[in-house]
């Protein structure tokens, strides 16, 4: 009877892992593996839902014999390891990496990661159709669980509507002023800063009503950081999620697989919704000790630190923060940028969070930075010229590459800097050049709670008490959706600034002799009047619209003719801030 019993549960496990094997393909860009016969290890097929990543080991090696792993392009493949023999350990003292040799002949030597127990995981992903051949290797050659193994994957062709599993990972585009995915398509960042919601205040259930929130509004970025917080002690308990903290120790040489499971989740689901996650390496500047995170765990602590983020989350079509706040004067933030730029594989875009000018905060090897991102303050308007500043100074550089603002002026933060300010710094950035946008909250960047807000600030005590439930309404981010919306209906990537278009303190990029888009700030009350746009093709025929940025309504100013290359709307619609739209009419 128990003999029947047993071969019943098995036939039924048979069955449900078929079932559960075929979902997976149609899975969203989640991870997929399947069974590689042959070899003294088990490869897991993982099927990532909204709710978990299961696993399922597959043990009928013989009916599998000779069949590849088959992932489509840019979805990870996920190769699970079994060590021979227990090691004393294993997260300091043994490395895998196995390396990957495409269809074109180019390899890649991808790190692995220890997962606990004795098992050892790779993630891999590649646009390239065909078979990708591998071989693992091991500084303990002497372990046949883990060194000298060899596999292929397939990769076949995306059925995916997902675009960063359709089109690609990020990277920057040719004109060096924007991005697009790996295929060529049209990227426009809008990021949102969710620093600290790896942590268990921000639920589960919480996460996903944020991410779910963050999508319909437009967001397709989240700055999050996987390692040390801003604003807190080291090794506090707030570190914690579900799983407990990442590390045991301060220098980073005991690692808790637990807590990067249920990253894993968070992360992963963000992506099934299409998100970039953009991930901080840990917090830069002076924190809870009064040194900085970097020399509170040592730069080899931090190595392996990148060396563990790399191998987890490179293969995935995320985009990396070195550090938050980092730069020269608080620790050495450069020797760590060459360090991962050297250890990842796959090349995805790295930046770090300028507390000063992108180009000089960090020096030596800053031509390894993808992109500029700025990140100074949260002084309200003074704050939001000053960004605007740097931005278009890091344009005016040697060498080209895209600017950004990655934080300024939280929504809330303090009870300050509301929705008008965050209108004035999307308008006025993307206007002058800026590559996209980074949004942020109170309440969402420290996953506050009633009851613990989630930091101490910089003076040991709380900038406010705002929750993230009571973050994720406030309206300014709403608004800056709306404005990207309103962009991608038209070709904004050839958009370049035309400061000469429009008077001081006004904004204006488009394409001559084809569009124009006006940014007009908010002024006084009780001011109706119109203002000149410049740059017109004398003669030329145009429609004109102005967009209520805070609302997304329009107000149709109908057809019109220059006949010196200017037009001066007689009023406009309401005494706020105004976008103003003016399309040259086609014959």
């Amino acid at each position: 009877m128990k003999t029947q019993l047993t071969l019943i549960l098995a036939l039924l496990l048979s069955l449900y892992v078929g079932c559960t094997g075929a979902a997976a393909e149609k899975a969203d860009g989640v991870p997929a593996a399947a069974s590689v016969p042959g070899t003294p290890f088990r490869v897991s097929r993982n099927v990532s839902s909204l709710l978990d990543t299961y696993c399922f080991s597959c043990h009928n090696e013989e009916t599998r014999k000779g069949e590849p792993m088959k992932v489509e392009t840019n979805r990870v493949a996920e190769i699970t390891v079994e060590a021979a023999r227990e090691h004393a350990d294993p997260f300091l003292a043994v490395n895998l990496d196995v390396e990957f040799t495409d269809p074109a002949g180019a390899k890649k030597l991808v790190p692995g990661f220890w997962a606990g127990g004795r098992k050892w995981k790779v993630r891999y992903a590649s646009p390239l159709v065909g078979v990708h051949r591998w071989r693992s290797l091991s500084n303990v050659a002497d372990d046949a669980g883990l060194h000298g193994l060899a596999g292929s994957v397939e990769v076949t062709g995306s059925t995916l509507a997902n675009p960063l599993f359709r089109h690609g990972p990020l990277r920057v585009a040719e004109n060096r002023r924007h991005f697009e995915h790996a295929d060529g398509t049209p990227f426009l960042w809008l990021g949102d800063t969710w620093w600290k919601c790896l942590c268990k205040r921000m639920t589960w259930e919480g996460f996903q009503e944020l991410t779910a929130d963050r999508k319909a509004k437009g967001f397709n970025v989240v700055q999050i950081v996987c390692g040390p917080y801003p604003d807190e002690e080291m090794m506090e308990a707030r570190w914690e999620n579900e799983g407990g903290k990442p590390y045991e120790k301060k220098d980073f040489t005991v690692t808790n697989p637990a807590y990067f499971d249920h990253a894993d989740r968070r992360l992963l689901h963000l992506m099934e919704q299409g998100i970039v996650p953009v991930i901080v390496g840990g917090w830069g500047r002076p924190q809870g000790g009064g040194q900085p995170t970097i020399v509170q765990v040592g730069l080899d602590g931090y190595k392996r630190h990148w060396r563990h983020l790399v191998a987890r989350y490179g293969a995935y079509p995320v985009a990396w923060i070195l550090g938050g706040e980092a730069s020269d004067h608080n620790g050495p933030w450069a020797e760590l940028a060459k360090y991962l730029h050297d250890i990842d594989p796959f090349r995805r875009l790295l930046v770090y969070h300028a507390p000063e000018h992108p180009r000089e905060a960090i020096r030596k090897h800053n031509e390894l930075f993808d992109f500029d991102m700025v990140g100074i303050g949260h002084e309200g308007m003074a704050t939001a010229g000053k960004t605007l500043e740097l931005i278009q100074s890091c344009l005016a550089q040697t060498p080209k590459r895209p600017a950004l603002c990655g934080e300024a002026c939280y929504e809330g933060h303090m009870q300050t800097n509301f929705q008008d300010i965050q209108r004035h710094m999307f308008w006025s950035f993307m206007l002058s050049g800026a590559a996209g946008h980074t949004y942020g909250a109170a309440g969402i960047w420290h996953a506050s709670v009633e009851g613990d807000c989630g930091h101490t600030g910089i003076s040991g005590h709380p900038y406010d008490y705002t929750t993230w439930k009571e973050g994720m309404s406030f309206p300014g981010a709403t608004q800056v959706g709306l404005g990207k919306k309103l962009l991608e209906k038209y070709p904004w990537r050839r958009f370049e600034p035309h400061p000469e278009w429009v008077s001081k303190g006004q904004f204006a990029a488009g394409i001559p002799g084809e569009i124009a888009f006006v940014y007009l700030p908010r002024r006084r009350i009780y001011d109706w009047s119109g203002f000149t746009v410049k740059g017109l093709t004398a003669g030329a025929s145009y429609t004109a619209f102005f967009f209520d940025p805070a609302t997304g309504r329009r107000f149709d100013q109908g057809k019109f003719t220059t006949a010196d290359g200017a037009w001066r709307p007689e009023h406009v619609p309401s005494p706020q801030d105004w976008v103003l739209v003016v399309e040259k009419l086609k014959p």
